[in-house]
């Protein structure tokens, strides 16, 4: 194939964002990723108590199946909106659902371990709808021109690499064979948790962890959890929970302001 010079492109700063955001129950996730611009929810749990009376954001209702979750992806390619930003909240329990139904189809199989034949199988299943589930909703920011934020609960995995000793670290509550749909080809992954501090203490050196109701956004790679960006962010971010850190670092936010 022959390749015209002309067509070469320049870095767009102004183009979409597609990110993961995860982090443990309650901690602000679906209220951080309500403040991206013009946004509509696409749901899986219903976890937007925060959000009533934002007359900003719209939601799906709370898909049953997996197919709604396609339809409802379908419905912003194809009809006429002027929403900016999607959100799926959240991809964890999507994957429940997706593996309730493969387990259901599998007359042979009781749980997702079994299910395809076993052997890992059925993950493999769980995986390739993730996979297209991030494929159309990619083609949300690449046609529709929205940014594109999946929501994640977190977990903790156990690290044992050959070049060091094994250690814990956080992670989007995922399979292993999941995981990457939402975390390799996207432009940031971001870890979330409350700030905390550490007081008190005695002989039993037992100490108390205390919050100011500050949140801090981990999105530069560290050993502790999985995270990575590609704006040049490179320390913490705290925050207030009714703004978005990101906004200083990703031009794509303030579109359409």
């Amino acid at each position: 194939m022959a390749y015209d010079l002309t067509q070469l492109q320049k870095p767009d700063a102004s183009r979409p964002v597609i990110c993961t955001i995860f982090g443990e129950a309650g901690v602000g996730k679906t209220t951080l990723a309500a403040t991206f611009c013009k946004p509509v929810i696409i749901r899986t749990e219903d976890g937007t108590t925060s959000l009533a009376g934002r007359e900003d954001v719209s939601l799906f209702p709370v898909a049953a199946t997996s197919a709604e979750v396609f339809a409802q992806i379908e419905a912003l390619a194809t009809a006429e909106h002027d929403f900016e930003s999607v959100v799926l909240d959240s991809v964890t329990q999507l994957s429940a659902m997706v593996e309730a139904e493969i387990v259901a189809a599998d007359p042979k199989a009781k749980s997702i371990a079994q299910a395809g034949g076993g052997y890992g199988a059925g993950y493999g299943q769980v995986a390739d709808v993730h996979h297209r589930i991030r494929e159309w909703m990619g083609a949300l920011a690449t046609d529709r021109k929205m940014n594109v934020v999946f929501l994640g609960h977190a977990d903790t995995e156990t690290m044992d690499l050959p070049d060091s000793d094994p250690y814990s670290r956080y992670t989007v509550r995922l399979h292993k064979k999941s995981l990457p749909a939402y975390v390799d080809n996207v432009d940031l992954v971001g870890f979330l948790r409350m700030k905390t501090m550490l007081r008190g203490g005695s002989e039993d050196k037992i100490k108390r962890a205390l919050s100011t109701g500050e949140r801090e956004l981990i999105c530069h790679p560290q050993a502790a959890n999985v995270s990575k960006n590609r704006f040049g962010i490179t320390e913490p971010m705290t925050f207030d929970p009714t703004t978005n850190p990101l906004a200083g670092y990703i031009p794509a936010l303030h579109k359409g302001n």
